[in-house]
């Protein structure tokens, strides 16, 4: 299948940590948009589990850290990877089938037709029926709405992990001054205070079905924590 890429190469980005169930699957959907300008690759973030070796029989490309780093050391390891590969977009997106590759072309779209610098897919701009835990639902509806109101634009989805970051805000983020563990609402307040431009695409996300959620258990409520800590230190610091 085509796409219709006319602004260079683009790579598709899969952070994976014991995603060996599921992976393979998401790598197949994701090989019905590759061609000469759309490549993609697995960070395999310390997996224990065999999910480096499957990537290996499905031929696709694999950078492995050698222990579980988190997803923001993951996402940087491979945005370092697009940057000496000279791709101009990167498109982020789980290993856990919560992301459908089928939505890659919403994407291809705004990356061809806009100037964003950083493309967010939200399950919130159409009504998908998605219906995530409460307090994940509360968290992210909350901080959306915040960041919405700092920045002056409005932003339904900010913690989706579905996203295009354009060759500039790659290099941006990967920069020793600017560190994240995970890239919610304090990174994108942080990128829209640099002067990077945002915009959303509708996409369909479906529930884990396999694995187990770096969300579960008391995490919600220590990520609304940090989070908070961390919006409140950005404001601090004068703009870039």
């Amino acid at each position: 299948m085509s796409n219709p890429i006319t602004k260079g190469k683009i790579l598709l980005l899969i952070p994976a940590f014991n995603e060996k169930e599921s992976i393979s699957d998401v790598i197949l959907k994701c090989r019905n948009y590759l061609n000469a300008s759309t490549d993609i690759i697995v960070v395999n973030d310390g997996s224990n589990d065999g999910t480096a070796e499957v990537c290996y029989r499905e031929n696709v490309n694999v950078i492995s850290l050698p222990f579980n780093m988190g997803v923001g050391t993951a996402l940087k390891a491979g945005f370092k990877y697009a940057i000496n590969k000279n791709y101009s977009f990167v498109i982020t997106l789980d290993a856990d089938g919560q992301h459908d590759p089928d939505d890659l072309p919403l994407f291809f779209e705004k990356i061809k037709n806009s100037q964003a610098d950083i493309i967010i897919g939200s399950r919130y701009l159409l009504k998908t029926g998605y219906n995530g835990t409460i307090p994940r639902t509360i968290g992210t509806k909350f901080f959306s709405k915040l960041i919405s109101l700092l920045i002056r634009e409005k932003l339904t989805d900010v913690t989706s992990g579905f996203r295009a970051f354009s060759n500039k805000a790659l290099k941006y983020s990967v920069d020793d001054g600017f560190n994240f563990d995970y890239p919610d609402a304090d990174f994108l307040l942080t990128l829209h205070r640099a002067g990077f431009r945002f915009a959303e695409v509708p996409v369909v996300m479906k529930k884990r079905s396999l694995g187990l959620s770096q969300h579960s258990g008391i995490k919600p409520f220590y990520y609304i924590f940090k989070t908070l800590l961390s919006i409140f230190v950005i404001l601090l610091r004068r703009k870039k």
